[in-house]
């Protein structure tokens, strides 16, 4: 997961958090439980009520009835009534869904591109150490044939649904070659046979250290296993001479509350509380202790959050904040402090339902009031103090309920342009970077990697389709269409017409005033391509700045503590 991206993209889904077993208040109005009537009697009612509509409707309306669309629909909306996580899951979208828990598939292990139907497929990302990247597939060659199937007419989702399948399948390529090689020319089409397998994709994303002494883990999911990934991580930063540890949860949108609690105890005393679950139905009210023994108490851990960090991400940075284990930096989390739970259904579906708040060691639920009034991003408003409670950590440090883990220390990160977010949600950055590949054979050791040729890149922008406005135009341009519609414009015609003038300006120069915001995404993406993931991680920490000051301010606390 590109860490930019992620910056971008963070709050525009989040995942639930999932009781270790599985691995809402209610809006309707209408058709409430009459005070008088039992659970079980309307309960009973609403069926035969469904089931009598289902019935006449099939004998009586005028066509065909789309009946599976119809019940889809409905069950949809129903759950939709109750929370945001609350989900159906019919049999034939498990492999998504459990790619989504567990980020893990059956495939080749690439990120594909595929620009139009009737082209070929691309192989944008292939992931390190791939079945693909051992077959010898590389960014940029072109996929014409899937099994002897034509992929062009194939849509990104029929060709990416083609690629992958069960481990240890066969999946027969013609691939166009972006390069050369020892019997092939660049543009030769040879056939490439992959063997698929179980592609498991890490949520501990990077491990390394930033400085002599500074121990450094990004994690983006809290996926079965994780837990032990981060166990080995701390040992191996130790051995590497490790003195403090930053523990990256930006962006991170949950996941498994198991591997939640097992993460929190590697850092606290076995026997202590890192989160409490409470529902209405019989066994949903749980404690969950440390169990494991501890690999280290003493070492000073930073957890960095945002707006996107939610969830089982919330409950890590919330235990060890009400532990007084850890310092919490960044901006307020998403503020889900709901469990959800995996029940079978019939015909191989399953109903991913909330049972359960969760609550920190102090006391306190991370839910946000009100779920449903957010800012753009995802984040939480704000809510006053008289709307929340007080609770106290482990040494008695006041921390409030209402909605996320405040952090101790507020950094907020840096805020991109309406140009940068077009560029980089319309792809356009993608599509340079493919460019880029087939003209660059290689980019040299990463560390010393800098994009140098952003003359090239606005030559390719500006001649792409995509909404430049900055975000002063896209507000002019919505105040002009409100006065017109209301009938103000023409009074202030001539101010308008100034304004207008002054907020113009075309894609180019726009682009070139963005040169410093823009190049880090580039570098990122095109370091990914040569090196994968982690070189990706390399790049983003170069340029990011909440990540330094974050550091800056453990630096000076440390000054203050040693004087």
């Amino acid at each position: 997961m590109r860490l930019f991206k992620v910056i971008i993209l963070s709050a525009a889904v989040v995942l639930g958090t999932f009781t270790a077993a599985a691995q809402g208040t209610g809006k309707a109005q209408a058709g409430q439980t009459p005070k008088n009537e039992s659970r079980d009697f309307s309960l009973g009612k609403w069926i035969e009520v469904n089931n009598a509509i289902l019935k006449e409707l099939s004998r009586s309306y005028v066509d065909s009835l789309p009946l599976g669309r119809m019940q889809r629909a409905g069950i949809d909306a129903m759950l939709e009534s109750l929370d945001p996580y609350t989900d159906y899951v019919p049999e034939e979208e498990q492999e998504t869904f459990q790619m989504a828990v567990n980020n893990t598939y059956g495939g080749i292990g690439a990120i594909i591109y595929k620009p139009d139907k009737n082209g070929n497929v691309i192989i944008n990302e292939p992931y390190e150490d791939a079945p693909c990247v051992r077959a010898g597939l590389q960014c940029g060659d072109e996929i014409v044939e899937i099994d002897g199937v034509s992929t062009h007419g194939l849509s990104s989702g029929e060709a990416s649904e083609k690629m992958r399948g069960k481990p240890g399948t066969v999946a027969h390529f013609k691939v166009k070659k972006v390069r050369g090689g020892a019997s092939w020319k660049a543009g030769d089409v040879i056939p490439v046979d992959v063997t698929r397998e179980r592609i498991v994709l890490p949520a501990l994303e990077y491990v390394g250290m930033l400085d002599s002494e500074t121990g450094y883990m990004v994690q983006s999911k809290f996926a079965d296993g994780v837990s032990g990934a981060v166990r080995d991580a701390v040992h191996a930063l130790k051995a590497q001479g490790m003195k403090r540890l930053v523990y990256d949860l930006r962006g991170n949108g949950g996941g498994l509350l198991g591997e939640a609690v097992k993460i929190v105890s590697l850092f606290v005393p076995k026997g202590s509380t890192v989160v409490s679950a409470k529902g209405r139905a019989a066994g949903a009210d749980v404690t969950y202790t440390t169990i494991g023994e501890p690999v280290d108490l003493e070492i000073p851990i930073t957890v960095l959050v945002d707006s996107g960090s939610a969830s089982a991400s919330e409950i890590v940075a919330g235990a060890l904040q009400d532990l007084d284990r850890a310092t919490i930096i960044g901006t307020r989390t998403f503020g889900k402090g709901l469990v959800q739970s995996i029940r079978p259904l019939p015909y191989g579906g399953q109903l991913k339902v909330t049972t359960a708040k969760y609550y920190t060691p102090s006391g306190r639920c991370v839910q946000a009031i009100d779920y449903a009034k957010r800012r753009e991003d995802g984040s939480v408003e704000h809510i006053p103090d008289s709307l929340t409670h007080e609770f106290r950590t482990l040494k008695g440090r006041i921390v409030r309920d209402g909605g996320g883990i405040t952090p101790d220390i507020e950094i907020k990160g840096k805020k991109y342009s309406r140009l940068t977010y077009s560029l980089v949600l319309g792809g356009i950055i993608e599509e340079y970077t493919l460019k880029f590949v087939r003209e660059h054979e290689s980019i040299g050791p990463i560390d010393s990697f800098h994009f140098n040729d952003y003359d090239d890149f606005v030559a390719f922008a500006a001649d792409k389709n995509f909404d430049y406005r900055s975000e002063a135009r896209a507000w002019f341009d919505e105040m002009k269409r409100t006065m017109e519609e209301d009938g103000i414009a023409e009074g202030v015609a001539p101010q308008l017409e100034t304004l207008e003038k002054h907020l113009d300006m075309d894609k180019e120069t726009f682009l070139r005033l963005k040169k410093d915001e823009i190049i880090p995404f580039i570098e990122e993406e095109i370091a990914i391509r040569y090196y994968y993931q982690r070189a990706g991680v390399r790049i983003h920490i170069r340029y990011d700045t909440q990540l330094h000051e974050a550091l800056r301010h453990l630096d000076q606390a440390k000054r203050v503590e040693r004087s």
